[in-house]
């Protein structure tokens, strides 16, 4: 049989024995922290520390320029994902993101 099958199998086998109490489940729990919130100051200082432009960073974030500059004025602010996407570069792991692919180092 394939692999894919015996593979199926186990886990059904597995949830069968978990449910009559013959075998512990596993349970992962994960906390969500809360968004965090940026100001104009922030945004800024995160985004150049990564050498990104405006444009740049606007292309990351998928809003438009005008909106990073807004942002950056202190006229308007992100909410929600956004947010979360400017933890990511403050924290240096959007590089794992499935978009975000490296071209090249330059010196």
């Amino acid at each position: 049989m394939s692999s894919f099958f015996n593979d199926l199998m186990t886990g059904l086998n597995e949830a069968v024995a978990i449910e009559q109490g013959k075998l512990k489940g596993r349970r992962t729990v994960y906390e969500i922290q809360p968004v965090k919130k940026y100001d104009n100051v922030q945004i800024k200082q995160i985004r150049t520390s990564i050498g990104m432009t405006q444009a740049f960073f606007a292309n990351y974030m998928g809003v438009s320029t005008k909106t990073v500059e807004s942002w950056e004025r202190g006229t308007n602010h992100p909410t929600g994902s956004a947010c979360r996407l400017i933890s990511m570069l403050e924290n240096k792991t959007f590089e794992t993101l499935p978009f975000v692919h490296k071209m090249a180092t330059m010196q």
